[in-house]
């Protein structure tokens, strides 16, 4: 199988500053991905102009997402193509449902499999927002408006869990949640990564199931504390704009005692909650 995501030094600039420097990274299909690194280090940066934020100009390098340029393709066809962004503060959309924006974002979506009902699509709408704690009247509120911090990072999730991306991009998810929150939001992406044995062991069941393709997380932190939750295949560090190190799982157990300051970092040692 070739490599889902293929960065090649990637170079990104902010209203003509360098943020991005030369970054390569290689992604496996179903495989999970931390980017730590302190604040400003360019990991924020690096995710966005991946999704194609308008005022993240790449300046350098290249990308292939499942053998595609992905630079070439619009904000929407790289959504269409199973990119997905989790921000780290997710925007409010007023008049907009929950259910209704999901099920829209389900109905654009290419299917493999047999497209759901309404009747069907709220019966796992119900039951995904059960196994994330979410009250079920927030189906039918506006889009985050109104939300703690926490539902509006739950409310991230539950749209993974509709869409199942390919590959889901995650911008400081564990932000501002308190530790219950950490948990069910690390449930529900370990779920999606449970996917990945499944379809491996010919076990999956598509009655209900909106795309049946293999999940994969590149996972941006300034902390460690997520990973307490969710085991990353790899770990990569981040300073200046320029991955400088990486490791696997254990790496950030490393990074926990001894911080950032070996990169010239001055700043607080990372911690697990």
């Amino acid at each position: 199988m070739p490599p889902l995501l293929i960065i090649k030094d990637l170079s990104v600039s902010v209203a003509g500053k360098d943020v991005v420097r030369g970054v390569s990274l290689t992604m496996k299909e179903g495989e999970v991905h931390a980017i730590m690194g302190p604040n400003g280090s360019g990991k924020s940066s690096l995710v966005n102009a991946l999704m194609g934020h308008p005022l993240y100009a790449v300046t350098g390098g290249s990308v292939k997402f499942c053998g595609k340029d992905l630079l070439k393709l619009s904000p929407d066809e790289r959504a269409l193509a199973g990119l997905f962004l989790a921000f780290q503060y997710p925007k409010e959309i007023a008049g907009v449902p929950l259910r209704s924006f999901l099920l829209a974002a389900h109905r654009t979506r290419p299917e493999k499999g047999k497209r759901l009902s309404p009747l069907q699509f709220d019966k796992v709408l119900t039951a995904a927002m059960k196994e994330l704690h979410m009250d079920a009247t927030f189906a039918d509120r506006s889009l985050n408006q109104g939300f703690s911090g926490g539902e509006k990072k739950k409310a991230e999730v539950l749209q993974m869990k509709i869409l199942k991306p390919l590959l889901a991009l995650l911008d400081e998810t564990d932000s501002g949640l308190d530790v219950d929150a950490l948990k069910i939001v690390a449930a529900g992406v370990n779920e999606l990564r449970s996917m990945n044995k499944e379809l491996g062991k010919k076990k999956h069941n598509s009655k209900f199931t909106i795309h049946n393709s293999s999940f994969s997380a590149l996972i941006v932190t300034h902390y460690a504390r997520i990973l307490e939750h969710i085991t990353p295949d790899h770990v990569h560090v981040m300073v200046g704009g320029k991955i400088v190190e990486s490791g696997g799982a254990e790496f950030a157990r490393r990074l926990e005692r001894e911080g950032y300051r070996k990169y010239g970092e001055e700043k607080e040692k990372i911690r697990f909650a």
